[in-house]
């Protein structure tokens, strides 16, 4: 399955790692970081111009995106069977 991130961006649900809320980034060193260090590596993807308000985390690429971790973690589990 597909999980659709904002913009134009969609990604395969098996690439997927990880789904945070962007007040992460402010509450934790560690979060803080590691989002450092993925923008030093030019792995960090800002999907639009809109204000982010979730960080996805796929095996190759984390990207910032417009759509609240609520709305991606509904989208994922749509697609989940258990």
């Amino acid at each position: 399955m597909y999980i659709h991130l904002g913009g134009e961006k969609v990604v395969s649900s098996r690439e997927l790692v990880a789904i945070f809320d962007i007040s992460i980034e402010k509450s934790s060193k560690i979060s803080k970081q590691f989002v450092e260090n993925m923008l030093g590596t030019k792995k960090m993807v800002q999907i639009s111009e809109e204000e982010p308000k979730s960080i996805v985390v796929t095996e190759q690429t984390v990207y910032y995106s417009p759509i609240s971790s609520a709305t991606l973690k509904k989208r994922c589990s749509t697609y989940q069977e258990f």
